[in-house]
């Protein structure tokens, strides 16, 4: 019974090693790769195993790149994939762009890739170029009249500025600038309605794709339309706001007068009520001269006498109601 127990823990342990063996020396990967004429050594595959790199992925790469008429090594493959970068597009890449003759290398191709970019997608856009519609950009000419202008920008990536060029924004902000900018300096609008091709050849001689990762190649103006006469508005507006400093002013001018006017007012009352005190004190001061002989009887009588004269010639003097004097 032991030997037959034995028989069958060397059969279990021949299976396992085998398998063992068959994952540590991928002898598959090793035939397939020589017969695409690809030069990976058996031992050069357990030691990817063992760094944690994927043979079958580096195989993969290296027999499409090999049949693609690419020369990358194992090394520079093993390196972008430690450094989490994606293999399989950096590959297409760099196939796409030899077939369409954009010079390309490697190191670029893995620099972009590692940036965040999608390098295939780039390689696309520089063999299809991208049509990029603006927003509606609205400008005022020099007479007063806004318009209303939407393009369409033609662009193409700039493989060389892809890593630290700017995108799409830079270059909708960089042409909305220049269509405001153009149409600002024109005299009137109907200028630029005769002629809106003269705002695509502006813009497009500002080069504004510097510094971004693309290239413009043709800035079409697609539609102008005419907003409002901004600058009657303008006027109007002001004309309305120079009318409430006028009536602002007037009202400032009015209150004053209205202030001195009561001041003058109190002024008078003040004056009034110190003669009326004074008045108040002229019996007191014609008895204190009695008492004090200062002032006689006659010399009442006759004061009292110019007084009434006085009075009636006051009298005489003013006008009846019907308009006429005493006769």
């Amino acid at each position: 019974m032991e030997p037959e127990i034995s028989l069958v823990l060397i059969i279990v342990g021949g299976v396992v090693a085998f398998f063992v063996l068959i994952y540590l020396l991928p002898v598959n990967l090793w035939f397939t790769a020589q017969l695409s004429n690809v030069k990976i050594s058996l031992l050069n595959l357990v030691l990817m195993r063992l760094r944690k790199v994927p043979p079958s992925l580096v195989t993969n790469a290296m027999i499409t790149s090999t049949k693609a008429g690419l020369r990358i090594s194992t090394n520079e493959i093993e390196t972008h994939y430690l450094a989490g970068g994606n293999v399989n597009k950096v590959i297409k890449a760099l196939i796409s762009a030899d077939k369409a003759n954009i010079p390309l290398d490697f190191k670029l191709a893995t620099a972009i890739d590692l940036a965040g970019r999608d390098v295939f997608d780039a390689v696309q856009l520089s063999v299809n170029p991208n049509v990029i519609n603006t927003p509606p950009v609205a400008a005022v000419a020099r007479d007063g009249i806004q318009l209303i202008a939407r393009a369409r920008v033609t662009v193409r990536a700039n493989i060389n500025q892809l890593v630290g060029g700017a995108g799409e924004e830079t270059i909708l902000a960089r042409v909305g600038e220049g269509i405001v900018s153009t149409i600002g300096s024109s005299t009137d609008h109907k200028e630029v309605l005769e002629s809106p091709d003269r705002i695509s050849k502006t813009v497009l001689s500002k080069g504004l794709d510097s510094g971004t990762a693309f290239e413009i190649l043709s800035i079409d103006i697609a539609d102008i339309d005419i907003g409002e006469n901004v600058g009657a508005k303008l006027q109007t507006d002001q004309a309305e706001a120079d009318l409430k400093v006028a009536n602002a002013r007037a009202e400032e001018r009015r209150a004053m007068a209205v202030a001195t006017e009561q001041e003058m007012r109190a002024k008078a009352q003040e004056a009034k009520a110190k003669v009326i005190e004074a008045e108040s004190q002229v019996p007191l001061a014609m008895a204190d001269a009695f008492r004090s002989g200062n002032l006689g009887v006659m010399d009442y009588y006759k004061m009292q006498n110019v007084q009434a004269d006085t009075e009636m010639r006051s009298s005489i003097s003013k006008p009846t109601s019907g308009g006429k004097g005493k006769s």
